[in-house]
């Protein structure tokens, strides 16, 4: 069966910035480091949480070298290569490999919306390269296209692809895709959940893990329901799972991730600055509404 090659609980982390906008690494080093202390088994440094839209080549080779030896020694390290350009993609996997991560993390290309033959050749392209093992990222809701199940399990056959960030927000085509991998022969690809709130119910699809927005809040919480829930105590998984929802809710559903996330981590004492433009800080109506939700679960 899969196994959680990444780990179970996985954060996708924010990228800390200082006042003037500039990257802040040492307060990079210190978040890391928080959040492998507070849940964490790997982080994913500069995917969509992480703002990798508006990072710098130099700024994410700086991110990926920073995390690696702050947390290298007892984390998982998956950096997010996948750009909308295979060649940069493949160029940046293998400096970040160079770096020391332990895998990569590609999204789908996005704006492009490359057809389902298009989306096999450029995942392939940079397997093909990659000295380390891959996550490919399925989240249409952010690039227009989905990596289509008979893609996905194509790609899963090559042995550089070994798990997939699901986010399509759909448990039981998870659960559909699961069954798929297993009728392949693929059984120890691993499916991940890139969705917060549907944790629960992609666990019940077969995922093996999380890679999460509000680990940076609740990390120890998400760890205590897949452990539960792979322990067969579904009933203490879903008691735990019900207590964060309402924050999880909030944190991915107030308006667009990471806005909520970088919010509330300020509010909870972590430095990390707020977004880049064309993102911006959340209004004081949200914030007050993320400060609510922080107050309901104890963290202020």
């Amino acid at each position: 069966m899969a196994h959680a090659v990444f780990g179970e609980v996985l954060t996708a982390m924010v990228t800390p910035f200082r006042n003037d906008g500039s990257l802040n690494v040492p307060a990079v080093r210190k978040l890391a480091a928080h959040l492998v202390a507070h849940g964490s088994d790997g982080l994913v440094v500069c995917g969509t949480t992480g703002e990798s839209p508006v990072l710098s080549h130099e700024e994410k080779l700086t991110m990926f070298e920073t995390v690696v030896d702050e947390v290298g020694d007892r984390a998982t390290v998956v950096a997010g290569t996948g750009t909308y350009n295979t060649a940069e993609s493949v160029e940046l996997t293998i400096q970040a490999a160079d770096r020391g991560v332990d895998g990569c993390l590609i999204v789908t290309p996005y704006y492009s919306k490359p057809p389902q033959n298009a989306l096999l050749a450029h995942f392939t392209a940079i397997a093909d390269a990659s000295p380390v093992p891959l996550m490919l990222y399925d989240i249409p809701g952010r690039t227009g296209m989905r990596i289509e199940r008979p893609t996905m399990v194509e790609l899963a056959r090559h042995p550089k692809i070994v798990a997939d960030k699901d986010a399509v927000g759909n448990a039981l085509e998870t659960a559909k895709l699961r069954a798929d991998l297993n009728e392949a022969g693929l059984h120890e690809f691993a499916l991940y959940s890139g969705d917060d709130l549907m944790l629960m119910p992609h666990l019940g699809g077969g995922v093996v893990g999380v890679v999460s927005v509000c680990s940076h809040l609740i990390g120890p919480q998400l760890k205590q329901i897949i452990s539960a829930y792979n322990d067969g105590k579904n009933e203490e998984a879903m008691r735990i799972y019900l207590e964060v929802l309402p924050l999880m809710s909030t944190i991915m559903g107030l308006t667009t991730s990471p806005i909520p996330v970088k919010a509330a981590a300020a509010m909870v004492g972590l430095d990390v600055g707020q977004p880049r433009l064309p993102l911006v800080g959340p209004t004081d109506e949200q914030a007050a509404t993320i400060r609510s939700a922080l107050e309901d679960v104890n963290l202020l």
